[in-house]
């Protein structure tokens, strides 16, 4: 792997041939990756750190993680989720069908482990990227919860980046059975046995996340959460990671710690984003190195 500088990221647009874009069906699924060296180049393939961002975002933001990483000698692989970035645009499916953010992950390993070996793979995650993480060692979402959030049975918490977001999926995919058995590839195992550590910063999905998929989660998790999160609130999001993972740990990253925090121009918390990430550079040297 080669970058045109050690602070700045290779870029590429990787495509899926077994998956669609969202938008031009006939054309494959575009991921687009940020490639970053550490800051000492080892001799053999060093441990590789993938990162996912959050909802809306972008792995291009991801700084505030990818930084303390490569100052502690991890490759770092970030991407951009089709049809949740904001590079690219939004798309109904990018919000709402999350099961398909692991794959991206896990198709962007096998590409890079086609150029030169892999060495040991951590993942990381922020907000829905913390699912991500998660399912990358054996998290599932529950198709039955979904369906019941696409048919309203369930309330959907508000998208800030695609308010109409079940709108327009509903307009896209009608309510019938051949959508209710597409959910159920949502439930399937998406774990890829390369993820020896998960990093989860203020993880989305907790809700809908199966606790027995949860129990069976063998690699080490660390979690951190804010205490002023309102967008994925520790008793919705964090605590079924938390307590249902056997291997988890974690901490509030701080009581008045918003989820904005870690994302915003003027954050209320400057440091948290930058204390947490030499905390996630802390534990992947643990479990990676």
């Amino acid at each position: 792997m080669t970058t045109p500088g050690r602070e700045r990221p290779l870029i590429r647009v990787l495509y899926d041939e077994s998956r669609a874009d969202l938008r031009n069906p006939g054309r494959p699924r575009p991921i687009r990756l940020y490639l970053w060296e550490p800051e000492s180049a080892p001799d053999v393939p060093g441990p590789l750190v993938v990162v996912s961002h959050g909802t809306g975002g972008s792995g291009g933001d991801m700084g505030w993680l990818v930084r303390p990483l490569r100052e502690a000698g991890f490759r770092v692989a970030a991407l951009d989720h089709h049809g949740n970035n904001h590079v690219d645009g939004y798309e109904p499916e990018g919000f709402l069908h999350v099961w398909e953010r692991p794959r991206d992950v896990t198709f962007v390993l096998d590409a890079l482990a086609r150029e030169e070996p892999l060495g040991p793979v951590g993942a990381a995650g922020f907000s829905l990227g913390g699912y991500t993480a998660a399912a990358l060692a054996g998290a599932r979402v529950h198709p039955g919860i979904l369906w019941a959030v696409l048919t309203g049975e369930v309330p959907l918490p508000e998208i800030p980046e695609f308010p109409g977001a079940l709108e327009a999926l509903r307009a896209k995919y009608p309510l019938d059975e051949t959508s209710r058995r597409a959910l159920e590839a949502a439930g399937a195992d998406l774990s890829d046995p390369r993820v020896r550590a998960v990093f989860q910063v203020a993880p989305g999905v907790g809700g809908l996340v199966t606790p027995e998929s949860l129990a069976g989660v063998r690699v080490p998790v660390d979690i951190r959460w804010g205490g002023a999160d309102t967008i994925a609130p520790y008793e919705a999001d964090t605590r079924p990671y938390l307590e249902n993972i056997p291997t988890a740990s974690g901490r509030s990253a701080g009581p008045d710690v918003r989820h904005d925090d870690f994302f915003a121009p003027e954050p209320a918390d400057p440091d948290v984003r930058f204390r947490v990430g030499g905390e996630a550079a802390a534990f992947f040297r643990r479990h990676l190195v």
